[in-house]
């Protein structure tokens, strides 16, 4: 197992990585990924001045409708800064191997301070729609109908850390949903994601997949507070679907995470560009977890899992083998970037809107 620690492939996020401003219109992208300030240098730096009409840019266009309803601000997190672990494990057709792996990689990962694990998509069972039919678990009956997140709900536990499980297939009635299960430090779920938007691509020559075939859609987005703040969960597709990552962030969430699995195909176009997209367009850290690549598979994915600051700059990542990221998150870097790029309050009310559907409808039942 490779332990990678965020020192190593890229500074952490309690240095916020920033271009220097001398002319407003003029900065080099790749000094975002090579530039470590901290905050006191950062706060003497010349940093590009906001317009001086941006306070009362409000009046004519705004902002606070552009989202509806209006955007919660952020609460503040039980703990600003910490380690999280991205768990890139390889994935066998044993499932009890898969299971055992897993548990291996938590408690390492564990060991080395991280206090959130982030595992991959589909980390219990061959990515196959053949396959998940097969490796299916009812999760909401637990215990030996569901091993996988019994497995994780132990641990999360016993070692007092945060997990967002990655996620497998779950079987409810006479559906299979791809699933994300998030346990708090006292072992109980607090959250199920299933999957909103399944992978049906035909990319001719090069990729066809269906999950529609065997899985049906979500029908809710996912927010959970937990002991390392508020987290949107989406999975692996749902990260190209920007809507869905600006509900998160009107409702005030700190971190994304989408446990994915790109494939040979997308991975090297887009895997990456979307995740710092995400995160430069929520002003939000980002985290993906892939699993390792298997060139005897069905299905080979990219791996790279990757952690993502707000202002869109790779934090930490790695290549296509088994892996352990070990990062840091400081989420006062979040206030720094929306202080120096105050998006929020530059929104056109007037001219767009997004709604949160469900938020919506529970506000006017109330």
């Amino acid at each position: 197992m490779q332990m990678i620690s965020s020192s190593i492939v890229h500074s952490s996020a309690s240095g916020l990585l920033l271009p220097k401003f001398r002319f407003r219109s003029a900065f080099s992208l790749s000094n975002l990924s090579t530039l470590s300030v901290s905050r006191r240098a950062a706060a003497a730096a010349p940093i590009c001045a906001v317009p001086s009409d941006t306070t009362t840019m409000g009046t004519g266009f705004k902002p606070e409708e552009a989202r509806v309803p209006p955007a919660i601000s952020p609460p503040e997190p039980p703990i600003t800064k910490f380690n999280i672990a991205l768990c890139q494990l390889s994935v066998t057709p044993d499932k009890e191997r898969n299971i055992a792996h897993a548990r291996q990689f938590i408690e390492k990962a564990a060991k080395k301070n991280a206090q959130l694990i982030l595992l991959p998509e589909i980390w219990n069972s061959p990515y196959s729609n053949d396959c998940f039919p097969l490796y299916a678990e009812d999760i909401d009956a637990g215990g030996d109908a569901s091993p996988s997140t019994a497995m994780l709900s132990e641990l999360a536990k016993t070692l007092k850390i945060t997990i967002v499980g990655g996620s497998i297939p779950e079987r409810s009635g006479d559906k299979i949903y791809n699933t994300c299960c998030v346990f708090g430090t006292d072992g109980k779920l607090k959250a199920k994601h299933r999957k909103i938007h399944l992978f049906d691509i035909d990319i001719p020559g090069q990729m066809t997949f269906k999950e529609s075939e065997t899985l049906a859609a979500g029908v809710t987005p996912t927010i959970v507070d937990t002991d390392v703040g508020r987290i949107g969960i989406g999975i692996c597709y749902d990260i190209r679907f920007q809507e869905l990552a600006a509900i998160y962030a009107a409702r005030g969430a700190h971190l994304l995470c989408y446990p994915g699995a790109f494939n040979m195909t997308t991975g090297p176009l887009h895997w990456e560009l979307l995740q710092r997209a995400r995160a430069a367009d929520s002003q939000l850290f980002v985290a993906t977890c892939s699993p390792a690549r298997d060139t005897g598979s069905s299905y080979v994915a990219w791996g790279h899992s990757t952690l993502v600051g707000p202002f869109g700059q790779v934090l930490a990542t790695t290549e296509h083998e088994e892996a352990v990221i070990i990062a840091e998150i400081d989420y006062s870097v979040i206030e720094q970037v929306r202080k120096f790029l105050p998006c929020q309050i530059q929104r056109r009310g007037d001219l767009y809107q997004l709604v949160d559907v469900q938020r919506l409808d529970s506000t006017c039942a109330n």
